[in-house]
């Protein structure tokens, strides 16, 4: 199976590439600089079209787009536009293709928003509750696929994954923000270290059992169905950082940082991978110890090379 993955030069997109080579399928990847083409953007729908018709693809993994919460706030349009009007056009050129191409598209569980501590872990029923703009994009992207895949007959799953982690992730979320620092640290720096909100709880997960999840639902996933990726557990972010701390050895002072805090943050967020599990055979393989020490690894390395 040829499978064509979109962002494939960001975080989660390398470690996808990965998993479907190792799964003995060929990955075609959008988005980086040896990967042709170099570039594309969502929101040019012809461009789109002819690429998607051009990779000769089986299955399309979509995982671009504007995956931060605080540009989503100071820009909301700008997120509306590539994260839902993209998606749209995406489904759009899978559906030009006119050859059968399995879709996987990836949101988020910020679409849960703040639910009831009770109700965790949230199953796919949960009813969605965004609370800030980058959230209600990604409710918007599951309605147009959701509705190309009654109305069309696209052959359309839907992915929410949670909280995922890894080596390799970009400084600006707050596990490898943790890291970073104590790199820094750890290489002379002062021992002063910025936090934001560490009450906060929620369900990480490693990067490549993320992947490894993606794969399984192109396999196996039930056309115009949504399926948490998760590990189902809830960790709170101070327990992370303390575990950080740990593997770092060093002394730090912790400090509040006000631009760290988000206007609507939610407290505690877990989801139920049951559905998931059942349907596809996917465990995960990594724990969240193992996913830190690698964290931190990949941080003091990057450190390293800047400093070369």
């Amino acid at each position: 199976m040829r499978v064509l993955v979109t962002g494939a030069s960001g975080f989660a997109g390398r470690h996808v590439l990965a998993a479907i080579a190792t799964a003995g399928h060929e990955p075609v990847g959008f988005g980086g600089p040896h990967e042709p083409p170099p570039s594309l953007d969502l929101l040019d729908a012809v461009a789109l079209r002819t690429a998607v018709d051009a990779s000769g693809a089986d299955a399309v993994i979509h995982l671009a787009g504007q995956a931060f919460v605080p540009p989503s706030i100071a820009d909301p349009l700008a997120t509306l536009a590539v994260n839902a009007t993209g998606t749209a056009n995406l489904l759009e050129a899978v559906r030009a293709a006119r050859r059968p191409i399995r879709t996987l598209i990836v949101s988020s569980a910020e679409v849960y928003g703040k639910q009831r501590p009770e109700r965790m872990p949230l199953d796919e029923t949960t009813p969605l509750r965004p609370e800030n703009p980058y959230a209600a994009s990604k409710v918007a992207a599951e309605t147009y696929a959701e509705v190309w895949s009654r109305l069309y007959a696209l052959d359309v799953v839907i992915a929410r994954p949670f909280n995922h982690i890894g080596p390799g992730q970009d400084a600006r979320f707050v596990v490898p923000s943790f890291a970073r620092q104590l790199a820094e640290i750890a290489a002379g720096a002062p021992p002063l270290l910025s936090v934001g909100n560490l009450a906060a709880e929620r369900d990480f997960l490693d990067v490549r059992d993320v992947a490894g999840a993606y794969v399984a639902l192109l396999a196996n996933g039930r056309s115009g169905s949504v399926y948490n990726v998760c590990s189902g557990h809830a960790v709170a972010i101070q327990e992370v950082l303390r575990q950080l701390i740990t593997i770092a050895r060093v002394p730090v002072e912790i400090r509040d940082d006000p631009e760290r805090l988000r206007p609507s943050d939610i407290p505690v967020l877990c989801g139920d991978a049951t559905k998931l599990r059942a349907e596809t055979g996917w465990t995960p393989q990594f724990a969240l110890a193992a996913s830190l020490r690698d964290i931190y690894a990949d941080a003091r390395e990057r450190l390293a090379g800047v400093r070369a």
